[in-house]
């Protein structure tokens, strides 16, 4: 296929197809003209995951080729999903300034508390895993946050996790091809938290309003009334027009189409 064809369809821009060749995360189409190449279906997969990467991970160029370069030496299932979590961000709670001792103390007591509730569940995580690392750190401001925090809490949320855990993997389970497997761990990762999150809000304004129905009391009253749709619309964005089929604009050329890669 023409690039035209391959932007159509990945919906990738063809000053965007461009830019990530020149950036090395494209592998460069067979060469037909002087300034024309054909793309097979390797490149749309490939594409696939780029933009995947780059616009639901938020993950920078540099980044982008490090994990990309991850997945192609992964030969199992597994690589590939490790290389793909270990490289998009992790949450971590912003911190205020504290003294050295207190922040020393803190780190501690809650690296102690993570590695505690690690053991109990039985989970194999190193304690060099960007994920134990960003709940040590979110634990530490819970701390600081909640006077009625209660560790014992987070075994029960935790095997909440865990089933879903296990509904992620189940869905990727027919995944040979690690390069489709990756861009599925992108989806789930990215795209699939903030929905499962979505869906627990959603599950919680229910039980909210289920027991204001049932007499819960004025806290819950006032949760269920501040839990009203803002009715705001998102703007919607149109893709900029691009040279459709030469690979590159000839010098001296205004550059039309060149925006911002995807």
């Amino acid at each position: 296929m023409k690039i035209s064809e391959l932007s159509r369809r990945t919906g990738v821009p063809v000053a965007s197809i461009k830019y990530f060749r020149r950036q090395g995360l494209l592998p460069a189409g067979r060469a037909t003209a002087a300034t024309l190449a054909e793309y097979g279906e390797e490149h749309a997969e490939r594409l696939r995951l780029i933009k995947a990467l780059t616009t639901l991970g938020g993950l920078s160029i540099a980044a982008t080729r490090d994990v990309l370069g991850a997945v192609d030496q992964a030969h199992t299932s597994e690589g590939a999903l490790g290389a793909i979590s270990y490289a998009l961000p992790v949450p971590v709670a912003a911190q205020p300034a504290a003294g050295p001792e207190e922040e020393a103390e803190a780190e501690a007591s809650a690296g102690a508390e993570v590695a505690e509730l690690l053991a109990a569940l039985e989970w194999q995580a190193p304690g060099t895993s960007p994920h134990v690392k960003g709940l040590t750190s979110a634990l530490k401001e819970l701390r600081r946050l909640d006077a009625g925090y209660a560790p014992g809490e987070l075994a029960a949320y935790a095997r909440l996790a865990a089933s879903v855990a296990r509904l992620d993997l189940e869905r990727a389970a027919g995944l040979d091809d690690p390069v489709a497997l990756a861009e599925r761990a992108v989806i789930v990762l990215a795209i699939c938290a903030p929905v499962f999150e979505l869906l627990r809000r959603l599950a919680q304004e229910d039980q909210v309003r289920r027991r204001v129905a049932a007499g819960g009391g004025a806290v819950a009253a006032a949760v269920a009334d501040a839990a009203e749709p803002a009715g705001i619309e998102p703007a919607a964005v149109e893709p900029a027009a691009v040279d459709a089929e030469h690979e590159d604009l000839p010098p001296g050329r205004p550059g039309r189409g060149r925006g911002t890669p995807v």
